[in-house]
């Protein structure tokens, strides 16, 4: 196509084996150094360095200074989402890289999505809002009802605050574990800063994983239905 957006462009940058490993990296949401992010690609810090170049150009990551480091992220909740479906779609044809250990099922069953809950956590609590009515779907988005805006302000999500964000309040993102969708934009942000907050669970160290407490799990459960 010689004219529109440039998607080859975009997928070089994404299809470099060694790129697609700090984009990976880079989906926990948090900042990461070029050494950080070497160390996830498997390379040296000079070829690091050149990747994040090449990103950083083509609008996939920032860079921010901090004292004498410098530190790298996705740009924006879009590039996460993208990556999402594309590994979403890289599932379910069987595009699988296989690392067994027992980050395997964490990461299944709970995980961050650049700044959002995903896995089979992440489905179970779009699902659940889904069924009870606080969350419905309007074709290609989904919109808060307002009886659900009542029941999100009572586990404290003030909806007013979160609207005014220039980004979408509700979006349905690809699961690539499960297959099917789990909730993003501000509101799953916030869901998720909530559970973290209130210390039903906390982050892994060293992967995406969430790790839910017993008693935070229990309220997750019972917060979020499915029968």
């Amino acid at each position: 196509m010689k004219e529109g957006p440039d998607i080859a462009r975009i997928g070089t940058l994404i299809g470099d084996p060694a790129r697609a490993n700090m984009l990976t990296a880079l989906m926990g949401g948090q900042a990461l150094t070029a050494t950080e992010l070497a160390q996830a690609a498997g390379v040296t810090l000079q070829t690091a360095s050149s990747h994040l170049s090449k990103l950083e150009d083509g609008g996939l990551v920032s860079q921010r200074k901090q004292g004498r480091h410098r530190y790298f992220a996705l740009t924006d909740a879009a590039t996460g989402t993208l990556l999402e479906a594309i590994m979403g779609f890289a599932a379910s044809r069987g595009h699988l890289r296989h690392r067994p250990g027992p980050k395997d099922p964490a990461l299944r069953k709970a995980r961050v999505c650049y700044d959002h809950l995903a896995g089979d956590y992440g489905v179970r609590m779009l699902d659940s809002l889904m069924r009870r009515g606080t969350i419905v779907s309007t074709g290609d988005d989904l919109r808060v009802t307002e009886e659900g805006r009542s029941n999100l302000l009572a586990i404290g999500i003030d909806l007013d605050r979160l609207s005014s964000s220039r980004r979408p309040l509700c979006k349905s993102c690809l699961d690539w574990s499960e297959r099917r969708s789990h909730l993003a934009g501000t509101l799953g942000k916030a869901l998720l800063s909530r559970f973290l907050d209130q210390g039903w669970g906390k982050r892994s160290v060293d992967s995406r994983a969430i790790h839910f407490t017993s008693r935070g799990e229990s309220q997750f459960l019972a917060l979020f239905p499915l029968e």
